[in-house]
């Protein structure tokens, strides 16, 4: 990910153990899981705190730092997550409505101040949005104002913090830019918001990540804020037609209009790309007013590569070609959805008196389980649910008009998953590669839901399909939910388990060699992870 080397580590690429110690927070997420490899590899040994660990489990750094459990808003896991910290990394946000989300981010600011000062950290790094010039900040988006006070406090609690301040950050799997590419994508003609016209100024990833790793040797007199962006500043709009031109699109047709709100425009964002509303809207309102760097003093600090930034073209480039060759690293859709479980929660818990129901079904499939296997941790995205694909479809719908995240998520690998992936409208919850993947529902459901699905080989030696469908209900409305959906299970269920059974015989056939032709057996080429 990064060429930055600053000789703390060994030859193996391994820290030694006089390296600075960086605490990362947001780890699982999109900045913070490129950020963590970007630091193994200048030197610096790093610790990640996360509410839940065993989300970091499977990701391909995950035996060189240690990971800690915690939350930015207990001052217990963060004194004890801090404990022997040089730098820490400040990379959280809360996100939701209304007046909860923003007191939330101020608390937790407080908190991890105050614990950074308490554990003697001698620099924290935070970053944070790019505030336009000139708006006060009571005028700024909800979102954008939290960050911003974020921000201030971090720079107020009396331990050295570096501040960066970015607009839109381009890179495979940003939010940003599956908003940007989706929207050109699947839109030849548009009509959009009147925030197409307003001048931003875009970051590479790269660059960002190059910007987080440099702020770590800052010198301790330096307590500022930084902006940081590419060298193109350009309009939204111009930005579509950009893109189109690098993936080799028909120049769009844009039509802006000044009656879509912020609101409506999340929606609209969220009917036509797979970011839902909850996230789309954070992004739209922060295009409302100009977002342009008044000042590059980072570079007196991190220096400008000789080649100098990233351009907006090239970033396109290299996140296109990440897509193509399956190799993103960090996916927005990583981090926890608005209003699902954050936690995973026990396949089977004991309710305690509460109701659990159940979908289960078993088939012997005439495969080897190798073959079933890939067909299991295979599903979803573009190769779809294996059954009733309207009825899916339709689901996926539904869950977007009512907010959720609906079915377009997809998958950050085509072929392999890993613990905390999104998967369409699922979440893996747990992989036990060849023998078990578990997913639990982040669509809006009155209740928790988990789908797994299972191989194993019984007595008799033959591979075995399992397949569960669990739901806990909440309410009334639960198990009304329930009940209601039940007469389709055993088109939508039932079918599935047919069909990933069949889905299975094709692979395996696939890989055979043909007797007499010197065809060699199909295998996996791997990812670049």
């Amino acid at each position: 990910m990064t060429d930055l080397e600053d000789g703390h580590g060994d030859s193996t690429g391994q820290p030694d153990d006089s390296a600075p110690r960086c605490l990362v927070t947001g780890a699982t997420g999109y900045i913070g899981g490129r950020l963590v490899p970007a630091l193994l590899d200048a030197g610096y040994r790093v610790r990640a705190l996360a509410r839940t660990p065993q989300k970091l489990r499977d990701y391909p750094w995950a035996d060189r730092v240690e990971v800690v459990r915690g939350d930015v808003t207990d001052p217990d896991s963060l004194a004890e997550a801090m404990r022997g910290v040089d730098v820490a990394y400040y990379l959280v946000h809360a996100l939701g409505t209304g007046s909860t989300f923003e007191e939330t981010d101020r608390r937790a600011a407080r908190t991890f101040g105050e614990q950074a000062r308490a554990a003697g950290v001698r620099r924290i790094v935070y970053l944070g949005g790019l505030t336009p010039a000139g708006v006060p900040e009571k005028d700024l988006s909800p979102h954008l104002r939290s960050r911003a006070e974020v921000g201030h406090i971090l720079l107020s609690s009396k331990v050295p913090t570096a501040v960066l301040r970015a607009a839109i950050v381009i890179g495979s799997g940003s939010a940003s830019f599956e908003m940007l590419r989706y929207l050109t994508e699947r839109l030849p003609l548009m009509v959009t918001p009147s925030w197409v016209r307003t001048r931003i100024q875009p970051v590479a990833v790269r660059d960002v990540v190059r910007y987080l790793v440099g702020c770590a040797a800052l010198p301790a007199g330096v307590n500022r804020a930084f902006d940081i962006g590419g060298p193109d500043v350009m309009t939204y709009r111009d930005m579509m037609q950009r893109y189109a031109a690098v993936a080799g699109l028909r120049p769009r047709v844009i039509l802006p209009v000044p009656v879509l709100t912020p609101t409506l425009s999340s929606r609209w964002v969220g009917l036509v790309t797979p970011v839902p509303s909850s996230i789309a809207r954070p992004l739209t309102e922060s295009l409302r007013h100009e977002v342009v760097c008044r000042e590059h003093d980072i570079k007196e600090y991190v220096p400008d590569p000789p080649d100098g930034t990233i351009g907006f073209d090239r970033a396109l480039r290299l996140a296109l070609k990440r897509i193509q060759e399956a190799r993103v690293d960090t996916r927005w859709s990583n981090a926890a959805v608005p209003g699902a479980p954050s936690d995973p929660l026990p396949t089977d818990p004991d309710w305690a008196g509460g109701s659990l129901y159940r979908d289960e079904r078993e088939m012997a499939v005439p495969v080897g389980p190798e073959a079933l296997w890939r067909v299991i941790e295979g599903i979803g995205g573009e190769n779809g649910w294996y059954s009733f694909p309207l009825a899916w479809a339709v689901r996926g719908w539904l869950d977007r008009l009512v907010g959720g995240v609906g079915l377009r998520r997809g998958r950050r690998d085509a072929q392999h998953l890993r613990v905390g992936d999104s998967l369409d409208f699922w979440r893996v919850e747990e992989i036990v590669q060849g023998e078990l993947l578990r997913l639990r529902a982040e669509m809006r459901v009155p209740g928790l839901a988990w789908l797994e699905l299972s191989v194993r080989r019984d007595g008799r030696g033959r591979t075995v399909y399992g397949q569960r469908a669990l739901f806990h209900p909440r309410g009334l409305f639960g198990h009304a939910y329930w009940w209601s959906v039940w007469p389709f299970h055993s088109v939508v269920f039932g079918g599935m388990a047919r069909n990933i059974a069949k889905a299975a015989a094709t692979e395996e056939k696939r890989r055979e060699p043909v007797p007499g032709s010197g065809r060699e057996p199909v295998t996996d080429s791997g990812t670049d992870n």
